[in-house]
């Protein structure tokens, strides 16, 4: 199983309009990704985001930093709100990352949670879903082909033009992003896409299905091997249980809270954190071994290839997420490693 992290680059609100706050976080995102790889993590991912509360606005640029300071790791979207970017500017963005990386460039596309994007790029909200998947239809045109004919509805079509550069990979790895919509799953196994389940609230049990719809539209497509499937979720690591659930439990909670009175969420409460905690729960915050021994039981039920922690939840201090990256890397993946390759190798 790969194992990695990813980030929104959270900001502290009352940093959120400083440039130099700006700065100094973006900063402080590429020290956690080097500590990523120095640990032996898989996978650091950055995410898209147009609000105050986020700093990275163009994760291809925030990556290429990265790749220039990493030699291994592969460097992922998380996500590119595919909707509401050009899909040539964005295979050309992240060719050029693949090219730097020496091809550990990945695009996680998505329709993004957030929709500043959508009036600050002069797009309608009713065309939510069209436009993800014709913009989708194009990026993986665009992967296949170097000279490329398309027409749609909401883009300019393209008459045989090349795009360039061509990626270092072949084909430069495209995974779809999903909250839980079972229309994703079957959609991103029917292309014989690689999907990524962001799992941040309920029972994550509850989600499987999601699993098995994308295997089984992979299946009758015939994509054999099935394409990877991924599980994305929220979390903080400590030394132990009730120190992670402190540390994170004032910055988590302020973050979900301001969001959650945009959307008209309960208030989290520092029960509901402790219960999303808890082996059945969807969050990851807890001491190493607890971490270890919820990935496993989750990878129980979705049998899935990668999982991805999204940190820093919240404007966390950023020696405790160093320290939580550092743990992940160190105790946790080689265990977790080591239980999925003793099962996949013991008799059913």
């Amino acid at each position: 199983m790969e194992i990695g992290l990813y980030t929104f680059a959270a900001m502290s609100p009352d940093g959120a309009a400083d440039g130099a706050g700006h700065g100094r976080r973006i900063r402080n995102l590429l020290e956690e990704a080097e500590l990523a790889e120095q640990v032996g993590l898989d996978v650091f991912g950055v995410g898209e985001h147009h609000r105050p509360d986020f700093v990275v606005s163009a994760p291809a640029v925030v990556l290429a930093a990265i790749a220039e300071r990493t030699e291994r790791i592969r460097l992922t979207s998380a996500v590119s709100v595919i909707s509401t970017d050009d899909p040539v500017r964005v295979f050309e963005e992240f060719a050029t990352l693949d090219l730097l990386s020496s091809g550990r460039a990945e695009i996680m596309a998505g329709r993004g949670s957030f929709t500043e994007s959508f009036p600050l790029f002069g797009y309608d909200l009713h065309d939510y879903d069209a436009l993800f998947a014709e913009k989708l239809d194009l990026l993986l045109r665009l992967r296949e082909q170097v000279r490329v004919t398309w027409a749609g509805r909401h883009r300019a079509p393209i008459d045989d033009m090349g795009v360039y550069p061509r990626p270092h990979q072949d084909p430069l790895p495209v995974w779809v992003a999903s909250g839980g919509n079972p229309e994703s799953a079957t959609r991103a196994g029917t292309l014989g896409l690689p999907m990524a389940l962001a799992i941040i609230g309920g029972e994550p049990a509850r989600f499987a299905p999601l699993a098995k719809l994308h295997r089984q539209a992979a299946s009758r497509s015939g994509h054999d091997p099935a394409p990877a499937f991924s599980i994305n979720s929220h979390g903080h690591i400590a030394e132990t249980s009730q120190g992670a659930l402190d540390e994170s439990f004032p910055a988590v909670s302020a973050a979900m809270n301001r969001i959650g009175r945009e959307r008209n969420w309960q208030p989290m409460t520092r029960s509901d954190y402790d219960n999303a905690a808890t082996l059945h729960g969807a969050n990851f915050v807890g001491s190493p071994q607890q971490v270890i021994e919820k990935i496993l039981f989750q990878h129980g039920i979705f049998g899935h290839d990668r999982f991805l922690l999204q940190f820093g939840v919240g404007a966390m201090p950023h020696a405790q997420i160093l320290r939580s990256i550092e743990l992940l890397g160190t105790e946790v993946a080689p265990a977790v490693r080591a239980e999925v390759a003793r099962r996949a190798s013991s008799p059913a």
